[in-house]
């Protein structure tokens, strides 16, 4: 596979700064130490321009080409860990209880550090390339965060692209799509509001469980019988929360959980319908809800021209029979939607192995994985901008 040579020699080095933020991991906003890592190795690298505190902690970072355009193109990796306590046992497995990187965003951080480097050295295109390091991805929107604070306008980025890793394909390998690729990621929580009294007496009672668990089936119909048979959509209960004793019909119950979906008419379809059906089944037994319904993280959709890019430059660096330009969407949720939203551009999938899923306390990035992301990068910000 025609990696560059130079990612090659960079891999051991660039290992070594992903496992020392893989000891370290920060959650959400709170990346203070990881964004200070990432600026002083961009100080090291001799990037032009370093710019912190966007988004809250992220860190942008302006390498300058050798020709005069003016053109820039972003480049984006996230910071922060998840609230897991980590079972690997290796050696640099996470100091802190409670806390890892279980979803590589320490491998991200890391090969796109490399890339900087690497560009910083060569210099081998004609404009600008920024190197966006974002914080919470998980849930807190700091993608969102940066856009909001200008930072597409302020580094005149005119093109933006972003990579995860994927457990399951094989190393050396990448898979993106046009079009939607990542799902909506909408957040809910109800509280059905009934008459509690005497389990013996359920006639003196409206019993908030009852009618929660009669809301909760006929949630899935939003999904069998509202959608499309063609269309995506997940409703899924996560939690559910009442009573406190088994003789006794609790005043209240409380659900929660998510809404996925890959379309905005489907997504506004499905908040409608979810609604619908808990406010006609409280109506019919007397009872009352309380609905919190959160628009959180959009569809991610891959522009068409920029995906074509990506697409072909993961072939040059792994051959077209190892890039799979049409995998199947996802619903697991992306806040690089945000940065999609502002600008065209492409997010794309490289391999971690057989390693253990994301999000899993048994989870580890792949090293081997490093010198083909770096590759990815380089030839991506040389092929946008060319001399």
């Amino acid at each position: 596979m025609p990696i560059l040579n130079r990612a090659a020699e960079l891999q051991d080095e660039v290992a070594e700064w992903r496992r020392h933020i893989h000891a370290r991991p920060e959650l959400l906003f709170a990346v203070e130490n990881t964004a200070a890592f990432v600026a002083e190795k961009l100080k090291e690298f001799g990037v032009d321009e370093i710019v912190t505190g966007i988004g809250r902690t992220g860190v942008v970072g302006l390498i300058k080409g050798k020709g005069e355009g003016r053109r820039t193109v972003g480049l984006r990796a996230d910071m922060d860990a998840l609230p897991l306590t980590e079972i690997t046992g290796k050696p640099w497995a996470s100091k802190t209880p409670g806390k890892m990187h279980a979803c590589g965003h320490d491998g991200h951080t890391a090969m796109l550090l490399g890339a900087a480097k690497y560009l910083a050295e060569t210099r081998n295109f004609n404009g600008n390339i920024a190197v966006i390091f974002q914080p919470a991805e998980e849930g807190g929107g700091g993608g969102n965060l940066m856009v909001k604070d200008g930072m597409m306008e302020r580094f005149d980025i005119e093109e933006v692209y972003g990579m995860h890793n994927l457990p399951g394909l094989p190393v050396g390998q990448f898979a993106t799509r046009k079009g939607a690729i990542m799902a909506a990621t909408d957040e809910f929580t109800v509280t059905i509001k009934g008459r509690g009294g005497h389990a013996a007496q359920p006639h003196r009672t409206i019993d908030p469980i009852a009618i929660s668990a009669q809301i909760v089936a006929n949630l899935q119909m939003i999904a069998s019988r509202t959608a499309d048979p063609i269309s995506s959509v997940v409703v899924s209960v996560t939690k559910f929360n009442a009573g406190f004793a088994h003789n006794v019909i609790p005043n209240d119950a409380t659900f929660a959980g998510t809404v996925r979906t890959l379309d905005p008419e489907m997504r506004t379809l499905a908040e409608t319908r979810f609604r619908q059906i808990i406010e006609g089944m409280v109506a019919a037994h007397g009872a009352e809800a309380e609905i919190s319904f959160n628009r959180n993280y959009p569809v991610t959709v891959n522009h068409p021209d920029e995906t074509e890019h990506a697409v072909a430059v993961a072939s040059a660096i792994a051959g077209e029979a190892n890039v799979n330009a049409e995998i199947d969407p996802m619903m697991g949720g992306e806040d690089f939607s945000y940065m999609l939203n502002a600008r065209p551009g492409a997010f794309i999938f490289i391999g971690n192995g057989d390693s253990a899923g994301l999000h899993n306390p048994a989870y580890d990035f792949n090293d081997e994985a490093i010198a083909h992301g770096i590759s990815y990068w380089v030839r991506l910000a040389e092929q946008r901008l060319g001399l």
